[in-house]
């Protein structure tokens, strides 16, 4: 069914294990890179999954260079500006003062870091809508590694999928950077956004995927907020929500 979306960073977030011996619900929870990765054959085949909601953490000018176009679902943006594309993030800045490959896995921890804090005031909405029924859910970014790698992250968290799981998850989403090199032009896309060339030592690390990237913001989780329950708990998603969340999205035993 989604034959043209396998060969991109797009998955269906069911059948991970949960807590209990128990499975994510399938073809409640998508995943996926931006609109503008997108040929004819990948949106009919998103249509027919009969999306209803389109969680879309891409900032303004990101979504109109390549806007969600293809569905009539409700969208949901996010504006996370925690993209090293954006010169308001922190980590833009770090990657022009050493736009080596140790100042790039330098600039994506500290993006990583910050993006648990930007979507903070997102997640009950989200939760809401999620247990008023619009599901399924699309998430995604540009790449679908980053921002929405963190979010996907922290609600397998949440819904009990250990963190090996989660982990492997995550990494999966290399196929973006693989697919990147296969369509050349790197380099001078580099050179347009941030005004140098950079090593291939430091392309791999932006594009790419890294256990030490998603542990850096798991890390500020617990660091700030102490646990997994303690920043749901913040976002206004307390133990009765959570319970909700888990029955709507996890298989029952």
């Amino acid at each position: 069914m989604t034959q043209a979306l396998s060969k991109l960073n797009f998955r269906d977030l069911g059948g991970l294990p949960a807590e209990g011996g128990r499975l994510v619900r399938r073809g409640l929870l998508y995943r996926n890179e931006g609109p503008a990765s997108l040929s004819e054959d990948h949106r009919q085949e998103l249509v027919a999954l009969n999306i209803k909601l389109v969680c879309d953490l891409r900032a303004g000018v990101e979504r109109d260079e390549a806007p969600n176009d293809w569905t009539t679902a409700r969208l949901f943006n996010l504006d996370i500006t925690n993209d090293l594309r954006a010169e308001t993030n922190e980590g833009w800045s770090a990657l022009k003062d050493d736009p080596s490959a140790a100042g790039a896995r330098k600039a994506m921890r500290m993006n990583y870091a910050a993006i648990p804090g930007a979507l903070l005031p997102h997640l009950q909405p989200l939760a809401d809508a999620i247990l008023a029924g619009e599901t399924p859910v699309l998430i995604h970014c540009t790449a679908g590694k980053d921002r929405t790698g963190v979010l996907v992250a922290l609600l397998l968290l949440l819904l009990g999928v250990p963190k090996e799981h989660v982990v492997a998850d995550y990494l999966r989403s290399d196929v973006f950077a693989r697919n990147l090199r296969l369509g050349g032009s790197i380099t001078h896309a580099f050179e347009e956004t941030f005004g140098f060339t950079p090593s291939e030592d430091t392309i791999a690390a932006m594009i790419g995927v890294d256990t030490d990237f998603l542990n850096a913001a798991l890390d500020t989780v617990t660091t700030r907020w102490r646990s997994i329950e303690g920043y749901f708990d913040v976002a206004g998603i307390d133990a009765a929500k959570r319970a909700a969340l888990h029955d709507a999205l996890v298989e029952r035993g």
